[in-house]
């Protein structure tokens, strides 16, 4: 009777111990604004335009032992656009540009690259980036910010990542004027484990 139970404890803990490792699934916070999609582009070759998108939402799964399995779907409403100047904000929104339309991103694979000099691990996201109908695959720079349980019951994981595309890449655009082809984006997001 002691061997059973004793091999039926170590069966429970074995399972116990592969669900811990198994890939979690995550919600993007949009509730609590704990995502961003920010841009940096030239105006005319004399400054910089920097912004941002207000209406984002996404999902992943993720294993912190096993990152490479991890996987991704991101959506940017563009319509959302913010720049901190309303007419400008229209414009951008305009058929002149993002015409109001939906990017998505959704990831191929994940490749682990090592840590940073804080010591985060990093990783290289590959994947198709949707914008105006046009796809193409880009590689997002991502890093772990780290995960944990929150002070409202739940658990979250964090993290950023930067990447530059062509407007040019994405279908005929209004010319900005030199260096007005390439965006540099910066992401940043938290998200809430599923229950």
């Amino acid at each position: 009777m002691l061997k059973k139970t004793l091999a039926a404890l170590a069966i429970g803990s074995a399972l116990l111990s592969a669900g811990n490792v198994m890939a979690a699934d995550y919600v993007v916070d949009k509730e609590g604004q704990h995502a961003f999609v920010d841009f940096k582009i030239s105006h005319l070759g004399y400054s910089f335009i920097t912004g941002t998108f207000k209406d984002i939402d996404g999902k992943f799964s993720f294993d912190a032992a096993k990152p490479e399995a991890s996987k991704i779907e991101f959506n940017v409403n563009t319509a959302s656009v913010f720049t901190n100047h309303a007419e400008r904000d229209k414009h951008i929104a305009s058929k002149d540009f993002l015409n109001g339309s939906k990017a998505t991103f959704v990831s191929t694979s994940v490749k682990p690259t090592g840590k940073n000099a804080a010591g985060k691990d990093t990783a290289d996201v590959a994947g198709d980036l949707t914008i105006l109908g046009v796809t193409k695959p880009i590689v997002v720079k991502a890093t772990f910010l780290g995960e944990g349980k929150d002070p409202w019951g739940g658990y979250r994981a964090g993290f950023e990542g930067t990447f530059s595309i062509k407007r040019s890449d994405f279908g005929k655009q209004k010319d900005l004027g030199a260096g007005s082809d390439a965006v540099d984006m910066y992401v940043s997001f938290e998200g809430v484990k599923a229950k």
